[in-house]
């Protein structure tokens, strides 16, 4: 009788320290809002330089990475070498940003479902994971955009690490431009300055008003 109280007993504990485990896992670091000094993990570029989805990894130190696009984020956790002692991702939640251009709502990287496969390119002009919290907005992207649905444990990993197709558009920007593409231009003025060109969803390069009026004068 008093084996089995001591095994009840060790099972007990083993119980409340899976809880105790569980509640410390749950308790995840909150999302930040990225500043002008943000940089990314790979590359070491501006984050707000680069519209469509985001997203951030927290480590258990305290570090904050950033990621231009969901599927850079997701190559992140498959890749060996990168560190594992995650706290917490988040991504852009799509459903509920204000568009395409300012992704300015997070959702942890759980609890959303993604498109892949569709149309949109993100901020690296790479097929990208287009993360929405709620699926009949998913379904609308679907719908609009081509694609199917799938949790973040689904995203293949060779939809995330393959190389850069050879006829994949590549962004041609300016200072203070962003890069992405998705059903219209993707250029902004965050520095005060006029972009000179952008990217179609084609991949073709479209003459802004500022280029318009550039080439009128040397024409002149």
């Amino acid at each position: 009788m008093r084996r089995w109280l001591l095994i009840a007993a060790a099972a007990a504990s083993l119980l409340l320290t899976a809880c105790d485990d569980g509640g410390q896992q749950a308790e995840a670091p909150p999302p930040v809002a990225p500043t002008r000094d943000a940089v990314t993990h790979f590359g070491g570029m501006m984050l707000l330089d680069h519209a469509g989805p985001r997203a951030q990894i927290h480590l258990t130190g305290g570090e904050v990475l950033w990621f231009p696009a969901v599927s850079d984020a997701v190559a992140f956790t498959l890749l060996p070498e990168e560190s594992k002692a995650i706290a917490a991702i988040y991504v852009s939640d799509m459903a509920t940003a204000q568009g395409w251009a300012e992704p300015d709502t997070w959702v942890l990287h759980d609890a959303a479902l993604y498109v892949i496969d569709s149309e949109a390119r993100g901020g690296m002009a790479m097929p990208e994971a287009v993360p929405f919290s709620a699926r009949p907005a998913a379904e609308a992207f679907v719908a609009r955009h081509g694609g199917r649905i799938v949790g973040w444990a689904d995203i293949p990993p060779d939809y995330v690490l393959r190389a850069p197709e050879d006829d994949a558009p590549m962004p041609m920007h300016s200072h203070g431009e962003r890069h992405g593409a998705l059903g219209e231009p993707t250029i902004f003025d965050l520095l005060g300055e006029d972009p000179v060109t952008c990217l179609t969803p084609a991949g073709e390069v479209a003459a802004t008003p500022a280029a318009a009026t550039a080439a009128t004068e040397v024409s002149q």
